[in-house]
């Protein structure tokens, strides 16, 4: 990988952007509760944190019945209140100011109807060329096609894109897009860089 042809940076949201951890959590604790079961599992909590809802649901509710009717339960949930239990991750915000505009920023998540509201409550407004959401792609990760919609919006080659992930499913869209990948705070994945703080970010780019 050669940081001088990076164009593009790009980001997953939970685990990257934000510590979400406990809003995850919570969300889905939520949902257990609403059908009196018991709480997340720490291997569900795992599945949870990097798959999409939906998934995350399948692989949860191994009752068919429960399954249908939980979508309805979750669209009455206000996501707003679980912002507070999101933590922004430390120097973010400069990082972001330092690359822009030298460079486009994108997020590539496999969170869905919940990215706009978690931009929106954390005034990243504007901060970000392109997001792209699961429901934005028919595949979303570990599949590459949410990191080959951000290639094709902007036209570059697969080196051109600096993908910032932490997980397995990360690493496999990263992989199979050709795309560059730094792997955050997780050494057990297969990356071309490996960081434990996005400030890292600004001496590898030179900003």
């Amino acid at each position: 990988m050669n940081p001088d042809n990076i164009k593009i940076v790009a980001f997953d949201c939970d685990g990257v952007m934000f510590d979400t951890a406990e809003a995850n959590r919570t969300y889905y604790n939520r949902i257990l509760n609403h059908f009196n079961l018991p709480p997340l599992t720490d291997e569900q909590f795992t599945h949870t944190h990097m798959h999409t809802v939906d998934s995350s649901l399948d692989y949860i509710l191994t009752d068919r019945g429960i399954r249908e009717k939980a979508d309805e339960v979750r669209k009455t949930l206000n996501y707003s209140s679980l912002i507070p239990f999101m933590k922004i991750e430390p120097g973010l915000i400069t990082l972001l100011s330092k690359l822009r505009p030298r460079y486009k920023t994108a997020i590539a998540t496999n969170r869905s109807d919940t990215m706009d509201q978690v931009i929106q409550e954390h005034g990243l407004e504007g901060c970000f060329d392109l997001v792209i959401s699961a429901r934005d792609v028919v595949r979303p990760k570990p599949f590459p096609d949410p990191l080959i919609k951000i290639m094709n919006h902007f036209s570059v080659f697969p080196e051109d894109i600096l993908y910032i992930g932490d997980s397995e499913l990360d690493e496999k869209a990263s992989r199979a897009a050709s795309i560059p990948f730094v792997a955050y705070n997780n050494p057990a994945l297969s990356a071309d860089i490996y960081i434990n703080k996005l400030s890292e970010i600004e001496a590898l780019l030179k900003l």
